[in-house]
């Protein structure tokens, strides 16, 4: 079976106002679902059709094969990474933040400042690298799953494509309603198993 574009863990309303219906009907259902098109093209040309998602980004060839599938995991992980509900982070979540970055709001206001000054087109991300967690950034499609014992927890968007249509040119005002408001901080801590990588995987066909 060919590669899906995953159905969103909410309704396309349910991140208003600090997401619109009408930017996830576009960022899920147009600039999303190219990447799930584009990478099934390419894996049935390439003979690669029989991998899974993960395993198609770490043979994949740099340029087309790479940036559209690892933009289909990277989207695909980011949707569960938002809830409606929101929150702050608890648990073993919070401790970890408080030990590794200094309570939840220095990791805010750092993670805000990586969002912000990446340059152009990327993500920011809450990563674990040797057992710590750390703030840092990718630019274009990179992903941690390209890069050995990087462990994905949470990521923002910060393509223009993300953010443009609530918020124009303002990704510091996007940042701080994503960060304040809908972030799913149980998908995060579920993540601190190690096995965040495999939440936005796919088989192959």
């Amino acid at each position: 079976m060919p590669f899906a574009l995953p159905e969103l863990p909410y309704a396309k309303d349910a991140l208003a106002p600090h997401m619109s219906a009408e930017t996830l009907e576009f960022h899920h259902g147009k600039h999303h679902k190219k990447y799930v098109d584009e990478t099934n093209r390419l894996a049935k040309e390439t003979g690669k059709d029989g991998l899974s998602l993960l395993e198609f980004i770490k043979q994949a060839d740099k340029g087309p094969q790479f940036n559209n599938s690892a933009q289909l995991w990277n989207h695909s992980f980011f949707w569960q990474c938002l809830s409606p509900k929101g929150g702050k982070p608890s648990g073993e979540l919070a401790k970890r933040i408080d030990s590794d970055l200094g309570g939840y709001d220095q990791f805010a206001k750092d993670f805000a400042a990586e969002a912000t000054k990446h340059f152009a087109s990327g993500w920011a991300w809450l990563v674990e690298i040797g057992g710590k967690l750390q703030i840092t950034s990718y630019h274009d499609a990179d992903t941690p799953v390209a890069h050995e014992g990087v462990l994905p927890l949470f990521t923002l968007d910060v393509w223009e494509h993300a953010y443009y249509i609530d918020y124009r040119n303002e990704r510091p005002k996007f940042i701080e309603a994503v960060l304040g408001n809908i972030v799913d901080w149980d998908f995060v801590a579920q993540n601190l198993d190690g096995n965040g990588a495999g939440r936005a995987d796919q088989p192959g066909g």
